[in-house]
């Protein structure tokens, strides 16, 4: 008898107590593990999580969460050959398994970068800009991201056991939630086996990752208003944990991403013979047999200008016929089983009901021609292609999860749009076509009706993804029948977990609160010039206050001659006096900005290595000659870089002139040495 799938709860493997039922290979029909509705205790595993795993994480800063994600998919990286030798058994040929394996693992990699780069090294996150709650400055807000206290579960479909789990976890760890991972029984065996690559390595501190490989019985029972469950699967079971108490009452959150009748529009400019015909052909089909078709974004709609119909139909037919069916382990095999034979019934019984207003123009619905493999035992299904009669209903209500699309026509792009609308909400669509206004048309047509649109032509084609691929920076989800959910988006999916929060405080205290210097609050001049100090000795608040510089006309007129930046608002004194914002010759804004650095920078070698940048410059007041300019240099916040021997200092500068009126005003951008002298290199 093959394995029992074991649970990972609260810091131990767990076995159930009894024999669990099969778990067959997709091809083969052999048994590769056994699988059991009994689980482990839950309330203990809701307990670990949020009493160990959740204070460790968080007492991690962003950072340093990012670079565990990154060293874990290291780990993975150098371990993915065992999840390819048993992926096979879920019926994926090795691209399939790229896409669930690979994907996952890049999914890993794009975080980890993400965190770095876009987050701070700190534990909060701050969301747009300061607001001035009075007249005297004396009263901000501010609002800010904060982790929560609670556990993020995913329930996850049977399609991509190892995707589905790390899409969802790396955001979710980002942002200080731990993870309970409830895989789908099919394909747990997988998952079952990633989990323990990611427990062996020691990465992730102890509680925030936990496998409930059995039946979700009571699961939300125990979850509360700080918990979040992300669920991939169908409409129906979204329905029931919509429904549960805890959900309707208890402020637990649900993200769902269900039933998706995705759509592709061949744009009417589109003739055969040119790229887009080919690349829409070419689309369909991959997205029709990847995974045997079983992908949420899979293209199930086919919308076609009606003189298009047969030029499209005969070229799908023809490279359709050309995908060899039957076991993935030989690897002449295009596509490979469905993920058991139960699924093959179930899209079987969706073939039927389209085919109460369409018929099959490619393929047999009742078998399948294998390369190899075993009809009776594998759950092998040919490709089929529908064309829907005019008027028909159920290709918009029916979703077979299989190898299986339908033929729509238009006429005219306001039918195009109607009909994709008529899916009641999709995860993707793309539209191909070469044609701006099209392009322009479709899109905003489609956009209310999707979570994501592709548009693909001969230009992007080369570097495009497709169109049922979801990546990391782009958000994954869509409204209505996909479920409303919404996850990925890079920094949006590790904001879419933290819980945001308006604080209104005094500029000192919103200072204590944020780690962030605030317009108002107080500053520190120290003795020392802060260009002097390293990161070790700098503190937010350190300030420079300049000595006044006058600015002249020879000092305009030199930098427009040396810059090439002759504007007349800058040489023509008589052409600049009719302008209304500026009465007379002015500064460049980008001379004013010059001015500045001159007026704070030191100019000695010290920690202060480079400048990387200027954020949010804004010009304020015009500076006329004559007009003495000074700049208040303050820290404003101080980013340590984890692995280097510098970190990031922001600095808030505020041009001033001879009034005191602010002529400018940004945030200048600079790297410094964590100390000063620099430790010197260990010998080799």
């Amino acid at each position: 008898m093959s394995p029992l799938l074991e649970s990972y709860a609260a810091g131990r493997w767990v076995r159930a107590a009894d024999d669990g039922e099969p778990l067959l290979d997709a091809a083969t029909g052999e048994e590769v593990a056994r699988f059991s509705g009994r689980g482990p205790d839950i309330a203990a595993m809701v307990r670990h999580a949020r009493e160990t795993g959740g204070p460790a994480l968080r007492a991690l800063t962003f950072h340093e969460r990012a670079a565990l994600l990154k060293a874990l998919a290291k780990h993975l990286t150098a371990r993915k050959e065992e999840l390819y030798a048993l992926s096979v058994r879920t019926g994926a040929t090795s691209r399939d398994t790229m896409v669930d394996v690979d994907g996952g693992i890049g999914t890993l990699f794009s975080y980890a970068s993400k965190g770095v780069r876009e987050l701070p090294n700190d534990t909060v996150v701050l969301d747009g800009g300061l607001e001035r709650l009075g007249k005297g400055g004396t009263f901000v807000g501010q609002h800010l991201y904060a982790s929560r206290p609670g556990v993020a579960v995913q329930i996850n479909a049977f399609n991509f056991p190892v995707w589905g789990m790390l899409e969802k976890l790396a955001p979710a760890f980002l942002a200080g939630l731990p993870s309970i991972v409830k895989p789908a029984g099919q394909t747990a065996y997988l998952t079952e086996l990633a989990v323990r690559q990611i427990i062996e390595s020691g990465l992730l501190p102890e509680g925030t990752l936990q496998l409930l490989a059995s039946g979700p019985a009571g699961l939300l029972d125990e979850l509360t208003v700080q918990d979040s469950v992300a669920f991939t699967g169908s409409a129906h079971t979204a329905g029931i944990l919509r429904r549960h108490p805890n959900v309707l009452d208890g402020g637990v959150r649900l993200g769902v991403e269900a039933d998706s009748l995705n759509c592709s529009v061949l744009g009417p400019d589109v003739r055969p013979g040119d790229p887009e015909f080919d690349l829409f052909v070419k689309g369909v089909v991959t997205e029709m047999t990847v995974k045997a078709g079983q992908k949420c974004t899979a293209i199930r709609r086919v919308l076609v200008p009606g003189p298009m119909a047969e030029p499209v139909i005969d070229a799908l037919a023809a490279r359709l016929a050309k995908v060899s069916v039957g076991d993935p382990r030989n690897s002449d095999v295009r596509m490979g089983a469905l993920a058991s034979l139960g699924q093959r019934d179930e899209v079987r019984k969706a073939v039927d009901a389209l085919r109460a207003t369409a018929e099959v123009v490619f393929g047999d619905p009742a078998g399948a021609a294998l390369l190899d493999g075993d009809a009776e035992r594998g759950a092998f299904m040919t490709p089929l292609l529908l064309r829907a009669r005019p008027g028909a209903t159920e290709p918009h209500d029916v979703e077979p999860f299989g190898p299986v699309s339908t033929v729509l026509t238009y006429d005219g792009l306001d039918e195009a749009i109607a009909l994709a609308a008529r899916g009641r909400g999709s995860l993707a669509a793309s539209v191909v076509t070469h044609d701006p206004e099209v392009a322009r048309t479709v899109v905003r047509g489609l956009a209310p009706w999707h979570g994501r649109v592709l548009v693909l032509d001969r230009d992007d084609a080369g570097e495009s993804t497709g169109h049922g691929s979801p990546l990391p920076v782009l958000v994954h989800g869509g409204p209505g029948r996909a479920g409303g959910g919404e996850e990925l988006g890079g920094v949006r999916g590790v904001l879419h977990h933290m819980q945001r929060t308006a604080v209104q405080a005094s500029p000192d205290l919103l200072t204590a609160v944020t780690g962030r210097w605030t317009a108002g609050a107080a500053r520190t001049e120290p003795d020392v010039h802060p260009f002097r100090k390293s990161l070790a000795d700098l503190r937010i608040g350190d300030t420079i206050a300049s000595a006044p510089r006058t600015v002249t006309l020879e000092d305009i007129g030199h930098f427009a001659e040396f810059t090439g930046d002759t504007f007349y608002a800058h040489t023509d004194a008589e052409a600049a006096a009719r302008n209304p914002l500026f009465g007379g010759i002015v500064a460049h804004g980008y001379l004013v900005v010059s001015l500045a650095a001159g007026l704070f920078v030191d100019p000695a070698p010290g920690p202060v290595l480079a400048n990387f940048g200027v954020d949010a410059l804004r010009f304020l007041t015009p500076v006329k000659a004559g007009d003495a300019i000074a700049v208040t240099l303050t820290v404003k916040q101080i980013t340590p870089r984890s692995g280097a021997d510098y970190g990031e200092v922001r600095w808030d500068a505020v041009v001033t002139n001879q009034d005191g009126a602010p002529v400018a005003t940004y945030d200048v951008l600079t790297l410094v040495a964590k100390t000063w002298p620099a430790e010197p290199a260990p010998e080799a």
